[in-house]
C-alpha cells in the first residue's frame, strides 16, 4: 500500500501562486509514475500533469507555461508549483500514484481562483 497525502491548496487571487506537496508514503518502493489530477464542480477528473520514475514529464496544455511538477525522492515529495493561476484552474487536485498494475490516491486539496 502507498499513502498519499497532499498540501497546499487555498485560496488566491487571479495571477497569483500555490505550491501544492504530495508526501507519498508506505510501500513506496516501485512506483512507476506520479500525477497530479484536478476535478472541477461538475466535471470529470482531469490529468495535469505526471513524471516518471524516469523523470519524464508530461504537461496537459491547459497548464503548460504555467505549471511545473517536480519530485524530490529525498524526502517522497513531489510538487506542483503552479504559476500565473486563473479562474479555471479551482479544483480539487489530487496526487496520484501508479505502481505495477495498482494506484493509488491521496485524499485531495482544494485550490479556489478568484478573479
Amino acid at each position: 500500500q502507498v499513502q498519499l497525502v497532499e498540501s497546499g491548496g487555498g485560496l488566491v487571487q487571479a495571477g497569483g501562486s500555490l505550491r501544492l506537496s504530495c508526501v507519498a508514503s508506505g510501500s513506496i518502493s516501485g512506483i512507476n509514475s506520479m500525477s497530479w489530477y484536478r476535478q472541477a464542480p461538475g466535471k470529470q477528473r482531469e490529468l495535469v500533469t505526471t513524471v516518471t520514475d524516469g523523470g519524464t514529464t508530461y504537461l496537459a496544455g491547459s497548464v503548460k507555461g504555467r505549471f511545473t511538477i517536480s519530485r524530490d525522492n529525498t524526502k517522497n515529495t513531489m510538487y506542483l508549483q503552479m504559476n500565473s493561476l486563473k479562474p479555471e484552474d479551482t479544483a480539487v487536485y489530487y496526487c496520484n500514484a501508479r505502481k505495477w498494475l495498482y494506484e493509488f490516491w491521496g485524499q485531495g486539496t482544494q485550490v479556489t481562483v478568484s478573479s
